[in-house]
């Protein structure tokens, strides 16, 4: 399948809440070679009072708008939700104008492993609300719905959800990105202990980790799936259906 290079996006974002294998998912889009690629600006941001891009350090989230807009396309970003975005919310235009995603992975699942690595953790952080916030803001922008991506799907048919979305979004679907070096990326070291599992793989595969906490022993994280999980089945309902599997 090959797109006409004048149909990509120029910016395409992919939103997930953390723990999701939006960083898996991440590694796939600069395995293709084509994008220029920028790993949690937003997030960054806000954690660290900075990011960069294009060389540019950037310290505010107006500055960081402006910043993707003058970007020669295509790009990409992947981000996370486990902070808020107040001005990308506000800007109307960017939410019209580039090319939103989203990324979900069951709540039972993804809050396992985001407490496993940050056991102070509040129910916010988590990031099914925060990113459900953004996909009514892109949906009401754009006047239709974003393309969605349940991370279950993509492990058990990684070349059908991956060429189904590369159909959606205006890409040429590239099997030979499907497989990738272990090691980490560029952007990755400032928050290593977040991506240390996805470093040491080389395609998309189902975790064997088991937690020790989970929501199933431990009454605050079981508070924190009831909040969540309404938001994660209304994203769910809308997931995209694979291609027919297409072999890589």
């Amino acid at each position: 399948m090959t797109a006409n290079p004048d149909d990509r996006p120029r910016i395409l974002a992919l939103w997930s809440a953390p723990r999701s294998r939006s960083t898996a998912f991440e590694r796939m889009m600069r395995e293709r070679g084509d994008l220029t690629v920028l790993h949690e600006p937003f997030s960054h941001l806000a954690n660290y009072g900075s990011t960069t891009v294009d060389g540019e350090e950037i310290t505010s989230e107006p500055e960081l708008l402006a910043a993707l807009r003058r970007l020669p396309g295509p790009v990409f970003f992947k981000d996370t939700t486990d902070f808020a975005y107040p001005h990308l919310l506000a800007d109307t235009a960017f939410l019209a104008e580039a090319t939103h995603t989203f990324l979900v992975r069951h709540p039972r699942e993804a809050i396992a492993s985001h407490y496993a690595l940050h056991p102070a953790l509040n129910r916010d952080e988590i990031g099914f609300g925060r990113l459900a916030e953004i996909f009514d803001a892109v949906t009401a922008a754009r006047g239709a719905v974003p393309v969605v991506v349940d991370s279950g799907d993509l492990v058990a048919d990684p070349a059908g959800v991956v060429a189904r979305y590369c159909e959606l979004v205006g890409l040429d679907f590239r099997p030979e990105a499907l497989a990738w070096s272990p090691g980490m990326s560029p952007g990755w070291q400032r928050s290593a202990k977040w991506h240390r599992s996805t470093s040491s793989t080389q395609t998309f595969a189902a975790s064997s980790a088991r937690y020790e906490a989970s929501v199933d022993n431990t009454p605050l994280l079981a508070e924190y799936l009831e909040f969540h999980l309404p938001f994660y089945e209304r994203l769910h309902a809308h997931r995209l259906r694979p291609r027919a599997t297409v072999q890589p």
